[in-house]
C-alpha cells in the first residue's frame, strides 16, 4: 500500500491540484468504519501527500456526520505524520476579513454529538490539549501561506459549534464576548483525534464571512461561503505547494510522543478486542 507522510483534509479542488503526479485512490476500512471518502495519494514537488475528502466526494455529510476516528486513524495507518486542515470559517473580529487566511492557535470545543476520542470500552487516555494545534507545523504553514500574498493571521481561538445550521445572533455576539476569533464546524474533534493518533495537526481557515453578528454585512450563507472558498482555492494550492517544498523533516515538537504521559489503565486490565482495535496507537507503550 502507499504511504504518505502528510496529508491535507479539505475540499475537492486540493486533490485536482496542478502537478500531483502519480495520483491513486485508496479506499480503507478501520475499527471505527469507513473514512469520508477514497484517500488520494500522490506526488507533490517530490513528497507522497494524502488527500481526503472531509465531507466526502460531492460533499454529502454534514459536520456532525464526518467520520473523525476513522478519517485520522485511516491517516495514520498510511504513515501520515503531519496534517494540515483547510477549513472554511467565519469570522469573529473586524480585522479578519473575509478573503483573508488564519492560522489558528486554540480551540473552543462547542459540539456535543460526537466522539471525541478513540479510547473508552476499557482502555482510558487523558491526552494534552492545552495547545492543540502544533506550533512547529503551524510556523511553517503560516510561513507557507505568506509566500501566496494573501492577508495571513496568525492567532486566535477557532470555536466549533455542532452545525449544520449557523449561529443565531445571540450565539454570535457571546463567542464574540467570550474572546472567540473564527468559528467553524469541524476543527473539533478533529485536532484532539490527531494528537491522540500523535500525529501534527495544523489549520488553515479561510474566512468566508462575518458569521451574523457584522450590522453593515449580510448574514451568511452558503453561497457567500463557497463564493470565497473558490476565489481561495488557487491560494490554498499553492501554500500547499510552498508547505511540502520547504517542510523540515525534523521536528522541534512533542506530537509523536503525546500517549507516552496519557495512557493510565493497567494492561492487564484491558479487554483484547479494545487492545486490538487501538493497536495503531498504542502498540508501542504496550508491548
Amino acid at each position: 500500500m502507499s504511504k504518505a507522510t502528510l496529508a491535507i483534509i479539505g475540499g475537492s479542488g486540493l486533490y485536482h491540484m496542478k502537478g500531483l503526479e502519480a495520483a491513486e485512490e485508496i479506499t480503507l476500512d478501520t475499527p471505527f468504519g469507513k473514512p469520508s471518502a477514497p484517500i488520494t495519494i500522490g506526488t507533490l514537488e517530490g513528497m507522497r501527500v494524502a488527500f481526503l475528502a472531509r465531507h466526502g466526494i460531492g460533499h454529502h455529510i454534514t459536520p456532525t456526520e464526518v467520520p473523525y476516528r476513522a478519517n485520522i486513524h485511516a491517516l495514520k495507518s498510511l504513515g501520515v505524520e503531519r496534517i494540515v486542515s483547510v477549513s472554511a470559517c467565519g469570522s469573529l473580529r473586524e480585522d479578519y476579513a473575509p478573503g483573508n487566511i488564519v492560522i489558528p492557535d486554540n480551540i473552543f470545543d462547542a459540539t456535543k454529538d460526537r466522539a471525541r476520542s478513540f479510547f473508552g470500552e476499557g482502555m482510558v487516555a487523558h491526552i494534552s490539549v492545552a495547545d492543540p494545534f502544533c506550533d512547529d507545523l503551524s510556523d511553517q504553514l503560516e510561513s507557507a501561506v505568506r509566500k501566496t500574498g494573501a492577508t495571513t493571521h496568525r492567532g486566535g481561538s477557532f470555536i466549533t459549534i455542532e452545525g449544520p445550521r449557523f449561529s443565531t445572533k445571540a450565539e454570535s455576539h457571546a463567542y464574540r464576548a467570550w474572546g472567540m476569533s473564527i468559528i467553524g464546524m469541524t476543527a473539533s474533534p478533529e485536532a484532539f483525534l490527531a494528537r491522540e493518533a500523535e500525529i501534527c495537526y495544523g489549520v488553515m481557515a479561510h474566512v468566508t464571512d462575518y458569521d451574523v453578528w457584522h450590522v453593515s454585512e449580510s448574514p451568511v450563507t452558503v453561497e457567500m461561503v463557497i463564493q470565497t472558498l473558490n476565489r481561495n482555492t488557487e491560494i490554498a494550492q499553492n501554500a500547499i505547494r510552498n508547505l511540502v517544498k520547504g517542510l523540515k523533516t525534523e521536528k522541534s515538537c512533542t506530537c509523536d510522543s503525546a500517549l507516552s504521559t496519557a495512557l493510565i489503565t493497567n494492561p492487564k486490565v484491558i479487554p483484547a478486542e479494545t487492545r486490538k482495535k487501538l493497536d495503531l496507537l498504542v502498540s508501542k507503550y504496550y508491548k
